[in-house]
């Protein structure tokens, strides 16, 4: 055989080789209890708040007061928010989440795209290792890690990637990664997020004020550099443009407050207090830094903040959900994932331009 056509051969194998290799995608989502009882919601909570991520205080100072106070406490507060939220097949955030891997696979088969996909949690079940060790079995040697949160910060991201290094350190064959660090200003999702609230006022009608309201964050983590405002204030951004002919004012706040420290402002329920006396007395809120509605969205917004709200003399509150497992959003994150997944599958390297 001539040189040239032999070495041809040879690319031609080592080519086929590299795109033959698996690729599997793992949506990652924060977490949930496993039930709605204080044993579950404490052993949920003593994962999550031991987060060095989540909680950036000396762990000599942090756990006695969190074994000793904070758990005991807020896990029996917690049973009744949980209950009044709990769906048949677990929490609300657990349910959406399969349902957004079951429908982003079932594109993919549509589609004859041979990639499997896995859900974790990064606290609880299902959790990282046994999703990850679940793509290892179906032979996936790439795998495209979608942390499920349009806009980046150090204590949801960042604590994934650090959980999947230290899962991998005790590997010796390990897969390639790839990771999406975020995703809030994506023509899919956005787009999602403005045909979801239109559809939503053209059968209610509109508000005086659209909120959008997004997981709160210690001052101190943004003055150390994280972007998780910056990226907040870019989907602010694109929503105020996508949604300029509607004629809504959209204001944007920040819940979940936890501790006595400085969050980012302004906070959610005393944004929504103070709406009466201005005159504005009908609101919608929708939570753009959730994609599966959850406690914070259903619990906290839907019915703590609309009772706030109407306490302090609003007449009507109005909660947008998550884009769930809305299909236009399938369709956006099959088209984020896609886009990442360029290079490591066959057919989509071959639809390449």
């Amino acid at each position: 055989m001539p040189e040239p056509e032999k070495k041809r051969d040879q690319n031609n194998i080592v080519n086929k080789t590299y795109q033959d290799m698996k690729a599997g995608v793992l949506l990652v989502n924060l977490g949930t209890p496993s039930s709605f009882s204080a044993k579950d919601i404490r052993r949920y909570l003593a994962e999550f708040l031991s987060d060095k991520r989540v909680v950036e205080l000396p762990a000599i100072l942090w756990q006695p007061l969190l074994r000793g106070v904070i758990l005991p406490l807020r896990s029996r507060k917690l049973v009744h928010k949980y209950q009044q939220v709990w769906m048949e097949g677990g929490s609300p955030l657990l349910v959406h989440s399969l349902a957004q891997a079951q429908k982003l696979a079932e594109g993919f088969a549509r589609q004859n795209l041979p990639v499997p996909v896995a859900l974790a949690m990064r606290y609880g079940k299902p959790s990282l290792a046994t999703a990850l060790e679940n793509l290892r079995r179906q032979n996936c040697e790439r795998i495209l890690v979608v942390p499920m949160y349009p806009q980046y910060a150090a204590s949801t991201t960042a604590t994934i990637l650090d959980k999947i290094a230290s899962i991998m350190a005790g590997l010796r064959d390990q897969p390639e990664f790839r990771f999406i660090k975020r995703f809030y200003g994506e023509p899919g999702y956005i787009n999602a997020l403005t045909n979801k609230t239109k559809a939503f006022w053209q059968v209610n009608g509109k508000p005086q004020r659209l909120l959008l309201s997004f997981h709160g964050l210690p001052q101190s983590s943004v003055d150390q550099g994280d972007p998780y405002y910056k990226d907040c204030m870019g989907t602010l951004h694109l929503l105020r443009q996508a949604l300029a002919d509607e004629g809504v004012e959209i204001d944007c706040s920040f819940q979940s407050r936890f501790g006595a420290q400085k969050w980012l402002e302004p906070a959610t329920q005393a944004t929504l207090e103070a709406y009466p006396a201005k005159g504005v007395k009908r609101v919608d809120v929708i939570c753009p830094g959730f994609v599966s509605d959850c406690l914070e969205t259903l619990e906290e917004i839907q019915l703590e903040c609309a009772s706030a709200f109407k306490e302090a003399g609003g007449e009507q509150f109005r909660y947008i959900p998550c884009l769930n497992s809305d299909e236009q959003w399938i369709q956006g994150l099959d088209g984020i994932v896609k886009r990442h997944l360029q290079g490591w599958c066959s057919p989509l390297s071959e639809r390449a331009p």
